[in-house]
């Protein structure tokens, strides 16, 4: 079975494994347990234009690769898939891609000529569905690079102060939907020595061992689908903050040591306060096993296999 993914390919030197982590890590997990054969489209250029303009490179990769399957990921990427008509196209939709209103739109399109979709949480589903196939289907996590490690060994790996207390922000700083502002709101009215450190441009390894070496991740999106660095947090028995949004309730669920907070400084304050104050690993680990990689892809996989049988 050959398989084309479709998908972003925007960010500033662009590497697959790096910026589109959960995608590579979720297709080569297919690839090693049921041997199949992947290509890639990377949509280059940014807007509705941007990816239109792509279209007849992307037939064009569909004409000499000649895939049983497209695989777009984002709802403007099976949009673009989806302007091809001689592969059958499966759409994952991970959070934005539902809940801004012109892309939701576009979604909402591709939902609909998508022969299948793919939602990586019921939220998404409930604002984009239509009268399609469908499955609930979260992003799975690499179990094997998201692992807990002594805090003590990750501070000395990162050259981190012993006693200093770490937050790990859940992305870039400059990303405006992740919503830096409330973090640091909080975490100035305490009035503590603590160092916010964003996530931005860091390889798998690298983001497990901040991980382990921060005293907690803290998560304050004004929106999100299923955040993946949720779910490696609890791989890594890590303390959480965040705010009620996507699947994070579901995911994080009566954890000891993770804290949901409402959307002002004050209560975000409080909750980092108590995160701090736990002073240990959480058993999240335990909790998230379900979200193992080997696992989705075997969903993923036997979506594929229905499609291709009814060709």
């Amino acid at each position: 079975m050959k398989v084309l993914i479709v998908c972003s390919g925007n960010a500033e030197n662009f590497d697959f494994k790096l910026h589109q982590a959960f995608v590579y890590e979720q297709i080569e997990t297919i690839k090693q347990k049921f041997n199949i054969e992947y290509d890639t489209f990377l949509i280059k250029g940014k807007g509705i234009k941007g990816y239109l303009n792509s279209v007849p490179a992307m037939k064009q990769k569909i004409k000499d690769f000649s895939p049983d399957i497209v695989h777009a990921h984002f709802g403007i990427s099976g949009l673009t898939a989806n302007l091809q008509r001689k592969v059958s196209v499966i759409t994952t939709y991970h959070g934005s891609d539902a809940y801004l209103p012109k892309v939701r739109l576009l979604s909402i399109i591709a939902a609909v000529l998508s022969v299948f979709n793919i939602f990586v949480s019921e939220k998404i589903r409930n604002n984009i569905r239509r009268n399609k196939q469908y499955s609930v289907i979260p992003c799975g996590i690499n179990l094997d690079i998201f692992y807990p490690i002594e805090m003590k060994i990750a501070r000395q790996k990162l050259n981190f102060d012993q006693g200093k207390v770490y937050v790990l922000f859940s992305s870039g700083f400059d990303n405006s939907v992740k919503n830096s502002a409330l973090a640091f709101s909080g975490i100035n009215l305490l009035q503590m020595d603590i160092e916010l450190i964003e996530l931005k441009n860091k390889n798998r390894e690298e983001v497990n061992l901040l991980l382990n070496a921060c005293n907690l991740l803290i998560l304050t999106s004004i929106s999100e689908g299923s955040p993946q660095i949720i779910k490696e947090a609890m791989a890594c028995n890590c303390p959480i903050v965040s705010t009620d949004v996507g699947d994070i309730r579901e995911v994080i669920s009566d954890t000891e040591g993770c804290y949901i907070s409402l959307f002002n400084p004050d209560d975000v304050a409080d909750k980092i306060k108590l995160a701090i104050e736990f002073n240990k690993k959480t058993n999240g680990r335990e909790k998230i096993k379900h979200f193992d990689n080997n696992l989705i892809a075997k969903k993923i996989y036997e979506i594929y296999q229905m499609i291709v049988s009814k060709k």
